[in-house]
């Protein structure tokens, strides 16, 4: 994943690691519409949160990934979702084979129509852009690339579970795994897409349900940095544009539109990729660009030692929740 491919470059004077604040502006054609669905929690998300990095980088075949993915499951479980745990072997870039779970949660699997919510929830296992190259093999703690997006859909599962207005709509929610074995730059060997968001491209070849298919899908990844801007991914564009739209104005009705941001970024490689491709699924891509700043376009945690909790925003994963729930209350 994870790597920038420009073709327009907006630089406008936007501070790249500063706080955001709420925007109440919404066009002409949105203002009748009104926020719906249940206030998120960013304490509970940010718990959620926490509790992943706690069991330690979920590196893959290691224990705390495990341990961990066991410990999604069963929070999924407890908020009322089936939970379909889809192992299989991956091969990585250098022949490493995984041991890989995809974790597929269904809220209201009895409904034919759907709305796929996706992150992935491993951790790289190598912080190889960290500025200190002495870290460079060592594993990301990953609570912002990993942790952050399952604790976002965690809360909503809790939300949903609890709410007695019942949505007329299924949502399932997938974990992928391997999202982050791709290549490493300090490695000789050469860079390759396909080296990236394993556990989604075997999904998407082999979807946990037969002829499996959503209205949409929204994939979350590295929701909770601090000073993030979600600038519209191109890829998103290409194959989703109706639904960056709805996911944009559904910020702005309840609050958060100065997070989502009327730009474009460039292309991301990530799991919404295949699941475009391969699955054909209109899926867009919710990730922050931080064009300021030099560390990196994904911010300056971005695999790194440093992507800890120290680094978590309560008011960006509540940016991103709301406006999830208003995209599925919406429907």
């Amino acid at each position: 994943m994870k790597r920038y491919i420009y073709f327009i470059i907006l630089l406008l004077a936007i501070t790249a690691c500063s706080s955001n604040k709420k925007s109440t502006e919404v066009g002409n054609n949105d203002m009748a519409q009104q926020p719906l669905g249940p206030s998120f929690d960013a304490d509970s998300a940010y718990a959620f949160c926490t509790a992943q990095c706690d069991f330690g980088p979920r590196t893959m075949n290691s224990k705390a990934h495990d341990l961990c993915g066991e410990w999604i499951m069963n929070k999924f479980r407890e908020y009322s979702c089936t939970v379909i745990p889809q192992q299989t072997t991956l091969t990585g870039y250098d022949g490493t084979q995984l041991k890989g779970t995809n974790i597929i949660a269904s809220y209201r699997s009895d409904l034919t129509e759907r709305i796929l919510i996706c992150a992935h929830w491993d951790s790289r296992p190598w912080a190889d852009n960290d500025p200190d190259s002495s870290n460079w093999h060592k594993p990301v703690m990953a609570a912002n690339d990993g942790a952050s997006g399952v604790a976002v859909m965690l809360e909503i599962a809790r939300l949903l579970k609890n709410d007695t207005t019942k949505i007329n709509v299924g949502v399932d929610f997938i974990c992928f795994d391997a999202e982050d074995w791709g290549v490493p730059s300090w490695s000789d060997a050469p860079y390759n897409e396909n080296s990236w968001a394993l556990g989604a491209q075997h999904w998407s070849l082999n979807p946990h349900k037969e002829k499996y298919t959503a209205r949409f899908g929204i994939l979350l990844d590295m929701v909770g940095g601090q000073g993030a801007q979600f600038w519209k991914e191109s890829t998103s564009l290409e194959y989703a544009k109706e639904i960056v739209k709805k996911v944009w104005t559904a910020a702005k009705i309840v609050g958060y539109g100065s997070y989502f941001p009327e730009k474009e970024g460039g292309m991301i490689t990530d799991d919404h990729v295949p699941v475009n491709e391969n699955a054909k699924i209109p899926t867009i891509d919710i990730i922050p660009y931080y064009p300021d700043c030099q560390q990196s376009n994904f911010g300056p945690t971005w695999h790194t030692v440093t992507d800890d909790m120290e680094h978590i925003d309560k008011n960006t994963l509540k940016a991103v929740g709301q406006t999830l729930i208003q995209v599925i209350y919406s429907e």
